[in-house]
């Protein structure tokens, strides 16, 4: 099959994956003003999309990380590989956004990726370093460091609001939903600045690998336009199915948790777009809800839940990668693998969209790794009523 043709079929898997990355993972940045009321559930995707359109323009760092670290020489690799991967990324990406199970788009491309790429041309290949420095040791600190900052703006935000012990008066705690509507159109930027680069840095990639471009340096305009506009078009389209769930479904998120939780979001973000550290977006929103929910007195981690939601985030990229190396064996077998690997992903991609327009929106059908972290902490009013809860129960079987 005409290089040419190959390289093209990877740039409109990779933009639909972009596109899915909009409905999948942007709106985790509206989920807390949703859930605290500050802003309607439409209004904020069509602010999350335009945020993120926007966000797109800032930096090319992630994007040149792709394209350049993750691999030693994209010039030896076959631009079969890059779909091999993909499709490796889409498949599972999609399979657990149907099933409702927690995980990372951003993951599953890297995991995708680095699978094809090891089944193609062996480890050496692969940039581990690289791929260490600007993936890994960032998934592992950034929810941690998003976190802390959140619990440490939550415990300031209800210190600085302290009701007053002498004539009651109001804390005045309702204002933070105002302030919700910058800070999480600020998250939205940050994704932008992320994860449509991710998009980028896999089109030039293929670019390079089918010798439309020199090297990976750089990322041409038209890369940048097309990746900004589909991600934006994701988040409009896809995303109020996710943020219907998650704005009823988050627990106990009040207004100043929700800013802190979105201040702390977006500036680690920001922070490591400019750095070209390749985050989880969901998993740093992830850590600031948890880290919020901390700061709020009487919070208590549910340890089961906690590592469940941490199960998510360590199987995705192993088992993206596996997708991603079983796509590789099919399209090296030939013309007859390639077309074989690009019908089963159409084919589950039809299927997958087709059911979840016949099912209603549930947290069975749709859920986020948001709304499983909004669960891990327990509040102290959520105790008092489970204990008041299990006091009825037990007398009503007497």
């Amino acid at each position: 099959m005409d290089t040419i043709y190959i390289v093209g079929l990877v740039v409109v898997l990779a933009l639909f994956f972009d596109f899915t990355n909009g409905f999948h993972d942007t709106a985790n940045a509206m989920a807390t003003p949703i859930a605290t009321g500050a802003m309607k559930p439409r209004t904020a995707v069509a602010v999350a999309s335009v945020m993120n359109l926007a966000g797109a323009f800032l930096s090319t760092a992630v994007a040149t990380m792709i394209s350049v670290g993750m691999v030693n020489d994209a010039t030896t690799l076959k631009p079969e590989i890059v779909f091999a991967g993909l499709t490796g990324a889409i498949l599972w990406n999609l399979t657990t956004w149907f099933l409702g199970l927690p995980s990372s788009s951003s993951h599953a491309l890297f995991g995708g990726l680095i699978g094809a790429v090891a089944a193609a041309a062996g480890f050496g290949a692969i940039n581990l370093d690289s791929i260490l420095q600007k993936i890994i040791y960032p998934a592992l600190f950034a929810p941690v460091i998003a976190g802390l900052a959140a619990w440490l703006a939550t415990r300031l935000a209800y210190a600085i609001t302290a009701r007053s012990t002498d004539d009651d008066l109001a804390t005045g705690r309702n204002r933070f939903r105002y302030g919700q509507i910058f800070s999480s159109s600020l998250v939205a930027l940050s994704h932008g600045t992320n994860d449509a680069q991710k998009t980028m840095g896999v089109i030039t990639l293929v670019l390079v690998a089918g010798g439309l471009q020199k090297d990976g340096s750089h990322v041409e305009l038209w890369v940048v336009l097309a990746a900004a506009l589909v991600i934006a078009l994701g988040t409009f389209s896809g995303g109020w199915r996710i943020i219907k769930t998650m704005g009823k479904g988050l627990a106990e998120v009040k207004p100043a948790q929700g800013l802190a939780a979105e201040v702390a979001t977006a500036a680690t973000i920001l922070a490591s777009s400019k750095l070209g550290f390749a985050l989880s977006t969901t998993q740093v929103a992830s850590g600031s809800i948890i880290g919020s929910g901390l700061g709020r007195s009487g919070g208590k981690v549910r340890w089961n839940k906690a590592g469940q939601v941490v199960l998510g985030w360590v199987f995705t990229l192993p088992a993206a990668a596996i997708v991603g190396a079983i796509s590789t064996a099919l399209v090296l077998a030939g013309p007859a693998g390639l077309i074989i690997d690009a019908v089963v992903t159409v084919g589950v991609i039809i299927a997958i969209f087709q059911i979840s327009r016949r099912n209603a929106v549930t947290h069975h059908s749709v859920s986020s790794e948001i709304e499983e972290a909004s669960e891990v902490v327990e509040s102290a009013k959520q105790r008092k009523a489970a204990a008041k809860a299990a006091a009825k129960s037990g007398k009503a079987k007497k």
